[in-house]
């Protein structure tokens, strides 16, 4: 199939571009390279350097390439810059994934695969987080993804779009073959953040609240490996149907507190990782973890990475490898 990734310089969007060339098809690859690296492009991928909000430029990339479906991870996606400059993220996460919509009408391509994310929830009422729960977003960013689901109905009820709209939880890890990894800038997840203190790239890490009513006080959150991440992409992707849209939750099913992140890590670096407690940030609930049942049940995806000293082991195997992400 001829599958256009959009965003496809960035973490999550270089690995499904990857696994989409291992797997036969042929895919384009559209980036404005604002947060994406060049260098994280697979070499067999038609790469565009162009933005989604430029809608003629977009349908001639879909014309000449004979796109038949669209994977969008291209976003904002920093919460706390979300509340400070929510301008940027209506623009980037909502007004553009509207251009795209138009390209995509233009060139009649009826199948999307849009990445959401589990913070459209908001404070869920309960754990663990099901598809049913009220989605109720306490920041911008969830609000901007909580909108492209609902445009997403709309336009497939009068369009025939088919969509498939995942909820992510924490995505972690490198692709398993070490050939790409995380790099963001700056860096905020916790797992890349320790990994360069152990690196001795920076001198700590900060952990933000030790006083949640948790197993030992930090937060916990539900960490999918990337590359599980976008093999549940290709099972919604050949699942979709003209006129309907699935909405699932792409975790593992179970919650790693901070300290426990931060034990992995030292397990698997073998290095002593220096940390500076602090007052809780405002927004962060304490628990967040997927319920992946529906996923499993209906379409027999489950993540094969359920071993948190795993997951890191692959990202260590990147970092350690790139101390200095994809700059040479």
């Amino acid at each position: 199939m001829n599958i256009c990734v959009v965003g496809g310089a960035g973490y999550i969007g270089s690995h499904c571009t990857k696994l989409l060339i291992e797997r036969g098809h042929d895919v384009t690859v559209i980036d404005n390279l604002a947060n994406g690296h060049r260098a994280a492009v697979h070499p067999k991928a038609h790469f565009y350097v162009t933005d989604m909000a430029l809608t003629s430029a977009v349908i001639d990339i879909f014309q000449k390439q004979k796109v038949e479906a669209v994977m969008h991870f291209a976003a904002s996606a920093y919460v706390g810059e979300s509340v400070t400059d929510p301008r940027k993220y209506y623009r980037n996460n909502v007004s553009n994934t509207v251009s795209m919509l138009d390209a995509m009408h233009a060139c009649n391509i009826k199948k999307l695969v849009f990445s959401s994310t589990c913070a459209t929830y908001g404070m869920p009422p309960k754990m663990p987080i099901t598809e049913d729960l009220p989605q109720n977003p306490i920041n911008p960013y969830g609000a901007s993804k909580l909108m492209v689901e609902r445009i997403l109905i709309d336009t497939a009820a009068a369009e025939g779009l088919g969509f498939a709209a995942p909820r992510y939880f924490n995505v972690a890890g490198s692709a398993p073959d070490g050939a790409i990894g995380e790099d963001h800038r700056p860096e905020t997840h916790i797992i890349p953040v320790l990994l360069n203190v152990a690196l001795g790239k920076i001198p700590h890490m900060n952990l933000f609240g030790t006083d949640y009513p948790t197993k030992d006080g930090t937060c916990v959150r539900d960490y999918i490996h990337v590359w599980d991440l976008v093999e549940a992409h290709l099972v919604l992707l050949e699942n979709i149907k003209p006129g309907k849209g699935m909405f699932y939750n792409l975790g593992v099913g179970r919650g790693y507190s901070n300290r426990e992140i931060i034990d992995a890590v030292q397990r698997v670096t073998g290095k002593q990782i220096k940390v500076i407690e602090g007052p809780r940030r405002p927004g962060d609930p304490p628990e967040l973890y997927a319920a992946p049942d529906k996923i499993k049940r209906e379409l027999g995806w489950s993540a094969k990475f359920t071993n948190l000293d795993e997951i890191v082991r692959t990202a260590w195997n990147w970092f350690s490898k790139h101390p200095n992400g994809y700059d040479a």
